[in-house]
């Protein structure tokens, strides 16, 4: 049995692994997000490359643009850990803000709309 550190997933495991389609997975390679071992025209994810479409799709939740990511997880390889941390937290910072104002519109738009409901619904009733 291979130990964990040697464990690698197939296209098709990764896939199921993130609940992402063949399309995405191969996009986030084009775009060199991930780097996948060829043996011919199979790939294999490794630990690194699991562990980074973890953070990938993590960024993704969070609202975070794709090539911010890209940057995000190429200063780990350039600068190392610290520089990392300390742009994502500035990153998270500012995204923690951007939420925030669009959780603020929506629940504006929520207000507006059950108004614009209830007013319609007081005409039907009249």
């Amino acid at each position: 049995m291979a130990e964990l550190s040697d464990h690698r997933l197939t296209f098709k495991e990764m896939c199921a692994k993130f609940d992402v389609t063949p399309r995405t997975l191969r996009y986030y390679e084009y775009i060199e997000l991930l780097t996948p071992e060829r043996e011919g025209r199979t790939r294999f994810y490794t630990p690194r490359e699991v562990a980074r479409m973890t953070l990938i799709m993590r960024g993704r939740r969070f609202g975070f643009p794709l090539e911010e990511i890209r940057q995000w997880l190429e200063m780990y390889e350039t600068e190392g850990t610290q520089v990392q941390m300390r742009t994502w937290v500035e990153n998270a910072t500012r995204q923690i803000g951007e939420l925030t104002r669009q959780r603020d519109e929506i629940d504006e738009a929520i207000a507006e709309l059950t108004r614009l409901r209830d007013e319609a619904q007081a005409t039907l009733e009249s």
